[in-house]
């Protein structure tokens, strides 16, 4: 079995590891999965990834073990994750600083120019649809093949836009949300859920 799917097994009997490997970064689901297999087999004394997978789901003892030492592990993994929050975070509050007009406004320009490309991109392929219906299912197949592009670019807006909202509360002078990262350590660090 691949360690994807190992981790998949584990995380029957530890829940929270399925949001560490499901999502589109497969070197990092990989990673984590690597990681959850080495606690697997530490906890189970075992030596392969399907056989501590075994030990784990025929023994209720081991499996509770199994979510005691994949919390540490959980914390660090949050950790660095705030940590990448902080820092993503740290630099669009020099760009909002910055005496340089276009330095603060280039999360609203790259927001019109991502909606002007969509606009044209989407009437571009209509009018084509409908110029060349035979050529149809080629175009959509074509379109289809923009969506690595435009998950990117759409993933990178909409935290434009919330980090522009939350710039927005905190300048207004509302207290910031509490996030859910935030909420989660105090819980992960008792132990307790």
């Amino acid at each position: 079995m691949d360690p994807i799917t190992i981790a998949l097994g584990l995380a029957q009997v530890v829940p929270g590891l399925i949001r560490w490997i499901s999502g589109d970064d497969r070197s990092k689901a990989a990673c984590v999965a690597e990681q959850a297999i080495g606690v697997a087999k530490a906890v189970t004394g075992r030596d392969s990834g399907e056989a501590a997978l075994a030990a784990v789901q025929a023994d209720p003892v081991l499996a509770l073990r199994i979510q005691q030492a994949w919390q540490g592990h959980e914390l660090a993994l949050v950790q660095e994750e705030t940590r990448q929050l902080a820092e993503i975070n740290a630099t669009m509050r020099v760009e909002a600083a910055s005496g340089d007009a276009y330095v603060r406004r280039w999360r609203p320009t790259f927001g019109y120019a991502v909606a002007a490309t969509w606009t044209a991109t989407m009437g571009a392929v209509a009018w084509a649809i409908i110029a060349q219906p035979l050529q149809a299912p080629a175009i959509i197949t074509a379109l289809v093949n923009t969506s690595p592009i435009w998950g990117i670019a759409l993933a990178v807006l909409g935290v434009s836009v919330v980090k522009r909202s939350h710039d927005k509360a905190t300048a207004s002078g509302l207290p910031p949300k509490e996030g859910l990262l935030a909420a989660l350590g105090p819980v992960l660090r008792s132990g307790k859920s």
